[in-house]
């Protein structure tokens, strides 16, 4: 939507390259490329932004209020490998945040939408630690939230839903714009897209929505067709087809284009009335609240009352879009909007709800609930009186990019949903585009043959948490220089680990002095920042990783679960090959001692316990691993600096968790 409208900035950007006569001049340029691009990302045109800004940082690469512009605008272009590029350069120079303390935020949320948990758990972490005192604050907020979210993402992707096949439908469908609403009925799909050019905003240059038709045949989709202007008129955003249960009724929302981004909608209904469709007519204010956004009608069925669910972003509400819905009375009139309640929505965005009247669930997609990316599609059921909890619909049918619009079809044998992907059609760039996905659902036993239905098998929890415990491997756990035990040629020690873990942390404020020593200025600031990251990111975030595999660890060997942990100890080569490789066998005994003494010895009865029955800890240790020597690296004993507190030379002092295996004892 944002490309085509840029045609001016392009040639703007393209004359100024070829123009720049004098230092002066250039300086002038540079204020206007960075006015322009303020102007264009308050009007929410963020691929004119990051035009603007990208030229501003060809003619001076180190201002960092640039180079931060430039990361946002792309983050919100969808060009995530821009903005971390970027974000990572402002984080660095900005001494951990101080001017821009939201960028380790950024560059969390840009981890987890390329699906890298781990280094995005970290991070959001690292920044609610950090800003703990702001409690109320919503980045805290969704840090804390989106560290949980990390964790379960990565069980969402350790166990995929076999039984379902996405299918991303053809370009009879999609094309290289974007394509989501999906709703079929029979055999036609209603959609929408951007795809027509002949009816333009012009003011912002997009092309406006409409509404398409495909037929699907026993072979493929048919070519999509535009529905006629009684339901696509002209000068306006048409989408968001619904249908109500008996085909006699529909849906659709219009909107009006304040900028680039945001949109004025409103809900329209037809009746289908002596063999057509009625003129559309906006539905009444308790619908359309004045001065709002009302869209992505979509019908249910509350206690055998019907209702038009909706999003809308009207007072009242729990967060930004929140789902909502209104009874539609027997006599066509609809009663007060109802928000669907705290346990649908929340702080963040709620949208494109659809009711499945048969399962008694609603379904939606949500950027609050715990999931993989941006937009994860969730359902509730409806019990009680009340709408439940959400769940995740897990994978493959929710992804790290945005998954909306899901929907099944009035026949209930497909389901189908929008997604911008990786695999989806597009221009210029990838994810910047949703096409429409579906996949078959599989169907009930048929009951009238007198078939005892199936049990749904139990949940196996044991099995959840050997997943998580997996997913923290590689577990890295770091040390002070020769410790455990200095100056000696021992192989074990009495030492546990967590207490040389308590010591070395106690050098935090020790490693930013000597690291920092010699350096000036700004250089002062970035060396101690170096030490900080050293010590949040990597030596306590091991702690803590440590401490969580030996809580899901206990929990697995009461169920019986036979575990083989196998580390691995690895050296700096400050001191001899000999005394390297007892140091680290040092450590890893410190490791083992942490598990022998985890809460008064809990572990001690399951380490190479030989009953089958019962659950048992088998260790497992490899050949130790001395690591070359890095040009940033002292293996000069007297330069402590970069021997001792360079934090490259710290990261090779370590022990890792490598791999564990499991298997199940055999009960009787």
């Amino acid at each position: 939507m944002f490309r085509i409208k840029n045609k001016i900035a392009i040639i703007y950007l393209l004359f100024s390259v070829f123009y720049l006569p004098s230092s002066n001049v250039s300086a002038q340029k540079l204020k206007t490329l960075i006015e322009s691009g303020d102007q264009a990302f308050s009007d929410n045109d963020f691929f004119g932004a990051s035009l603007y800004y990208n030229q501003a940082i060809l003619r001076d690469s180190t201002d960092m209020s640039i180079q931060y512009k430039y990361a946002e605008a792309s983050r919100l272009n969808y060009d995530y490998d821009i903005a971390d590029k970027w974000y990572s350069i402002v984080y660095k120079a900005d001494a951990g945040g101080k001017l821009y303390p939201e960028c380790v935020f950024w560059i969390a949320s840009i981890k987890k939408s390329k699906g890298k948990y781990k280094e995005a758990k970290t991070l959001f972490d690292k920044y609610a630690k950090k800003n703990k005192k702001k409690k109320d604050d919503y980045f805290v907020k969704k840090a804390l939230q989106e560290v949980a979210a990390c964790d379960y993402a990565q069980l969402l992707v350790a166990s995929p839903d076999k039984s379902i096949t996405i299918i991303h439908l053809d370009s009879s469908v999609n094309s290289k714009v974007s394509e989501y609403a999906p709703i079929q009925m029979d055999s036609l799909l209603y959609f929408s897209s951007l795809r027509n050019t002949s009816d333009r905003d012009k003011k912002h240059n997009v092309n406006f929505n409409k509404i398409y038709t495909a037929v699907q045949d026993s072979v493929k989709w048919q070519k999509a067709k535009e529905l006629d202007t009684l339901f696509n008129k002209e000068g306006l955003h048409n989408a968001n087809t619904a249908f109500n249960a008996n085909f006699t009724k529909l849906y659709i929302t219009r909107c009006e284009q304040k900028n680039a981004l945001d949109f004025i909608c409103e809900i329209y209904f037809s009746e289908f009335k002596k063999g057509h469709w009625k003129s559309l007519q906006k539905l009444p204010s308790e619908i359309n609240e004045t001065g709002y956004t009302n869209t992505q009608p979509a019908v249910g069925f509350l206690s055998d009352e019907e209702v038009l669910f909706f999003a809308s972003n009207r007072p009242g509400g729990i967060g930004k879009m929140d789902i909502w819905y209104s009874k539609i009375n027997p006599n066509g009139s609809y009663g007060k909007a109802v928000n669907a309640g705290k346990k649908v929505n929340s702080i963040d965005d709620e949208i494109t709800p659809f009711y499945c009247k048969s399962c008694q669930e609603l379904f939606f997609s949500s950027t609050w609930h715990k999931g993989l990316g941006g937009f994860d599609i969730f359902k509730s059921d409806y019990k009680n009186n009340e709408l439940g909890e959400p769940k995740n619909l897990g994978v493959p049918i929710n992804s790290n990019y945005n998954d909306i619009y899901f929907s099944i079809n009035s026949t209930k044998t497909e389901a189908f949903f929008s997604s911008n992907r990786a695999g989806s059609f597009f221009e210029e760039k990838e994810s910047c585009c949703n096409d429409i996905y579906m996949f078959k659902i599989p169907q009930p036993v048929d009951t009238t043959k007198h078939t005892p239905p199936k049990k749904p098998e139990p949940v196996d929890s044991t099995q959840i948490f050997v997943t998580q415990m997996k997913l923290l491997v590689p577990l890295t756990l770091y040390f002070h220089n020769d410790e455990p035990d200095k100056k000696t040629l021992a192989i074990t020690t009495k030492k546990n680990y967590k207490k040389t873990y308590e010591d070395y942390s106690a050098l935090h404020e020790l490693y930013k002095k000597e690291y920092s020593k010699g350096a000036k200025g700004k250089d002062i600031e970035r060396a101690q920042n170096d030490i900080d990251v050293l010590f949040e990111d990597s030596v306590d975030a091991g702690m803590h990783e440590l401490d969580e595999f030996a809580a899901l660890l206990l929990k697995v060997l009461k169920d019986s679960e036979k575990v083989s942990i196998t580390m691995k100890g690895y050296c700096s080569p400050l001191a001899s090959t000999k005394y390297n490789v007892n140091l680290a066998k040092r450590r890893m005994s410190s490791l083992r001692n942490y598990f022998m003494e985890y809460q008064n010895g809990v572990f001690g009865p399951y380490v190479n316990n030989q009953n089958p029955n019962e659950g048992s800890i088998t260790f497992i240790y490899e050949d130790i691993g001395e690591l070359k020597a890095r040009p940033e690296v002292s293996d000069n004993y007297y330069d402590t600096k970069n021997s001792i507190y360079n934090p490259v030379a710290a990261f090779e002092r370590k022990i890792q968790i490598i791999a564990i295996s499991t298997f199940s004892s055999q009960k009787e």
